[in-house]
């Protein structure tokens, strides 16, 4: 377990020899170049704004013109496709793509171009069907929706509100004051909320009736045509189809285009890289010769590219160490066990200078509460053999989904354990599958005890791995106050807490409400008993007198001793959360046992296997899916509160080299 030792490296080099350099160190991707602001006469930053925007907007482009893809021609992706990762790929395949870019571009436009295209189309043929749906109530009409009338009669179309009968809607007529009596409205249909009519009038009563009819609620049809309600409606169909058979050409088209997708992903990438690397360009200070670059770089990395640089360029490198107060960048370093917890640590903080990286003790306490809480051997070799597939399988997934796969691997492998200690395997589906499907009982005893039956001994187990891990950590914090040789906070913040706990502990051991959770009496002689009492004693007596040793006045100083002090409630309740390791794991074997007995309740018959069958995956799945995730935000609880609590602060920054960041492929060189 390590923080990687993190040094400055300064760079100068021939401007004529910067887009080498800065290809190399983007390759290496082990320098963090940071920007600097020492600007003068000669040293200056460049520009690069145009060029960083110019294959920004490409690199956007080509996004969008794989999204179109995807929307129109998906590609055939399995249900694990999210694990297969980068696609590797040939230099010589990456570089024939970056020298046809400008041709794939075009591609891309076309393909911008033929969506554009197909969404005009789709809004023509939705436009289409609701004029259809417009015409559809004056099917019956035989003459065109512009129909004015004769040279003495005036001709309207329109709706009123409500449902009217012929009858009816020719009484309201005549019951209108305003109406001439000349004025004939015919029903064409009518739906639930209006009636669909005609009115035919005398043109000099034009102004007349218009009036009568608005106070009728009366609304001219919104839709006019130059032909008849049917014929338009035909003529809209047909529209559509020949629309359609536009927009699949559109879509073959794109199907065409979908075989060149890896060279749109390649490109994409490269524009990427490009426009990270005159980010860079912009940030670095140049002269009108040189150029020069500061960033921070790992200590094992440095030899290797000092070694690459001076070979092959004309360079002056200067390796120094950080500034005290320089915001240096964390790079952790652990073995493959240790290293997929990492995910867990980071995603409460990074640490800081003055700490170390807990990771690999963190890995280890992991591991070891995951199993006790799943707990099912058959769970724990399933999720063993399951997430060793999908490494073997998937080589190139990303790192990350290779560290949580190797983490929930390394907990299936601790599950596969105490599931075998317990006795759990599926619950007890084998004496269950015995007893009613063969008449016999078959008992596989734990190695060591069954929790189920002895629910107490495994709280006590529990409470006792609780206090080595709370123990440990605080053992992390007097290790990291020694290394910073504070010698009177590692005695006064760690030694008397510890001697105060032990005492604690020791004069509890004794008592009847320990014996009645244990089930026996421990006596301990009377001289373990006086040294419990003195340790407690003197470790509360130290706490009491400099928990608060900084505050200068005695009585403050002993009131902050006293705050100190009452963090023994906070011990108190970090404690008990490890009861959480019992009810998680009881949790996992109560509810693989009730799935049991309700898939063995259809006995011993063809019907009875089938359920069995059914009830028995579904179930566990089930079950395994539910616990697995309880276990796994648990076991993180544990450590971020309980652990990390009494030790681990985090709050530094991940370092970020400057490196190929590729969203679709890995550049594999010869």
């Amino acid at each position: 377990m390590a923080v990687l030792q993190m040094h400055k490296m300064n760079i100068c080099a021939m401007k004529k020899n910067r887009k080498k350099i800065l290809e190399l160190l983007q390759k290496k991707g082990c320098l963090e170049i940071q920007e600097t602001d020492n600007e003068d006469s000669v040293f200056m930053k460049m520009n690069t704004a145009t060029q960083i925007s110019i294959f920004e907007r490409n690199a956007a482009l080509a996004e969008n013109g794989l999204e179109v893809l995807d929307r129109y021609c998906p590609e055939n992706k399995s249900m694990f496709a999210g694990l297969e990762g980068k696609k590797e790929i040939a230099l010589e395949e990456f570089q024939n793509s970056i020298d046809h870019q400008q041709d794939i571009m075009n591609l891309v436009n076309k393909i911008l171009q033929a969506q554009k295209s197909m969404e005009e189309k789709e809004s023509a043929i939705v436009r289409c069907r609701e004029e259809i749906q417009s015409l559809s109530p004056w099917s019956s009409l035989d003459v065109p929706m512009n129909y004015p009338g004769t040279k003495k009669t005036g001709f309207f179309i329109g709706s009123i509100s409500g449902t009217y009968t012929q009858e009816a809607l020719t009484a309201k007529i005549e019951q209108l004051e305003e109406m001439p009596d000349s004025v004939y409205a015919q029903v064409i249909t009518a739906d639930k909320f209006q009636t669909y009519v005609t009115v035919v009038f005398l043109r000099t009563q034009q102004d007349q009736v218009e009036r009568a009819l608005r106070n009728f609620s009366f609304n001219r049809a919104p839709l006019i045509t130059s032909h008849t309600p049917e014929i338009s409606v035909k003529k809209r169909e047909n529209a559509i189809a020949s629309i359609q058979k536009e927009i699949e050409a559109l879509r073959q088209k794109l199907e065409e285009y979908s075989k060149r997708r890896m060279e749109i992903k390649e490109v994409a990438d490269y524009y990427t890289v490009r426009a990270e690397k005159y980010r860079v360009v912009g940030s670095i200070l140049q002269s009108k010769h040189t150029f020069f670059i500061t960033g921070f770089i790992p200590e094992r990395e440095i030899e290797d590219l000092r070694n690459n640089l001076e070979n092959r360029f004309t360079v002056m490198i200067d390796v120094e160490e950080p500034e005290e107060n320089e915001n240096v960048p964390v790079l952790l370093s652990n073995n493959k066990t240790a290293g997929a917890v990492e995910g867990v640590v980071t995603s409460f903080g990074y640490p800081t200078k003055h700490e170390i990286d807990p990771t690999a003790i963190t890995a280890f306490f992991y591991y070891f509460f995951f199993g006790i809480m799943l707990s099912d051997a058959a769970y724990g070799l399933l999720m063993f053999l399951g997430c060793l597939w999908a490494l073997k399988k998937y080589p190139n997934m990303s790192e990350g989904m290779q560290k949580s796969l190797r983490m929930f691997k390394n907990c299936g492998l601790s599950t596969l354990v105490w599931g075998i200690l317990f006795g759990g395997y599926f619950g007890d589906a084998i004496t269950v599958i015995g007893h009613t499907f063969f008449g016999v009982d078959i008992v596989v005893p734990a190695v060591w005890f069954a929790p189920i039956d002895k629910p107490m001994e495994m709280l006590i187990y529990c409470m006792i791995f609780g206090i080595v891990h709370l123990f440990v950590g605080l053992g992390i914090k007097g290790y990291m106050m020694l290394r910073q040789k504070d010698m009177a906070s590692f005695v006064c913040d760690v030694l008397f807490w510890y001697v105060f706990l032990i005492g604690l502990i020791l004069m509890l051991i004794p008592t009847s409400i320990f014996g009645s959770l244990l089930g026996t009496i421990i006596v301990f002689p009377q001289w373990a008993n006086l040294l419990a009492k003195i340790m407690t004693i003197g470790g509360m007596a130290g706490i009491l007198l400099t928990g608060g040793r900084r505050a200068k006045n005695l009585f403050k100083r002993l009131l902050l001793g006293a705050y100190s002090l009452y963090d023994t409630t906070s011990w108190l309740s970090d404690l008990l959360s490890y009861s959480r390791l019992l009810a998680l794991g009881l949790a996992t074997g109560v509810i693989a046992q009730v799935i049991n007995t309700m898939a063995a309740m259809g006995g011993k018959s063809v019907v009875g296997v089938i359920m069995f069958i059914i009830v028995f995956i579904i179930g566990h799945v089930f079950n395994m899916a539910i616990n697995l995730l309880g276990a796994y935000v648990h076991t993180n609880r544990l450590q971020y509160v309980e652990f990390f609590g009494k030790f681990f602060e985090g709050g530094s920054r991940e370092f970020q080299p400057f490196k190929e960041n590729t969203k679709y492929v890995n550049v594999k060189e010869n």
